[in-house]
């Protein structure tokens, strides 16, 4: 889908207030209500917007421990069963399929060292197919964000020399 300017600053505010009102965005954009609505509706249905969350803060929630695991699979005919408990694990924030060491990259976040363990032990190294995982306990998180660099085109990407 292509973007332009308007729609790249509306995004750029979308993702720092998603709960903003149409009126102040429109303001905000110098645009009427109906055009930011129009818009919007446009970028939902274009899948360039694919939804609204709250932010939660993990360790109010008692979820202090953030984990990365990489699993190796021993052959990609497990690759499905895999998925399909990666997808309906609660503590499992998010999962790449990587490419280098491993094939997937887990970031768990969990209460304990203990309730790890039961993850890995019980759960993950009990998956068929499951050939080895390793694990990396973050001590503190720098940055999070999930707001995308929107003013950034294709066009002024610049290829790199390796």
């Amino acid at each position: 889908m292509d973007l332009d300017e308007l729609d790249r600053q509306l995004l750029s505010v979308l993702v720092k207030d998603g709960r903003v009102r149409w009126s102040a965005l429109a303001e905000q954009l110098g645009v009427s209500p109906p055009a930011i609505a129009d818009r919007v509706r446009r970028l939902e249905k274009g899948g360039v917007i694919t939804g609204y969350t709250a932010t939660l803060n993990a360790e109010q929630l008692g979820l202090a421990l953030s984990a990365f695991v990489i699993g190796t699979l021993e052959h990609a005919r497990h690759r499905q069963a895999f998925l399909v408990y990666i997808h309906g694990h609660r503590a499992i924030e998010a999962c790449h399929h990587v490419i280098g060491d491993g094939d997937y990259l887990l970031q768990i976040r969990c209460r304990s060292t203990a309730e790890l363990e039961s993850i890995l032990s019980d759960e993950i190294k009990a998956l068929p197919g499951i050939q080895q995982t390793r694990t990396t306990i973050a001590l503190s998180t720098v940055k999070v964000s999930t707001a995308l660099p929107v003013d950034v085109s294709p066009v002024d990407v610049l290829p790199v020399d390796i």
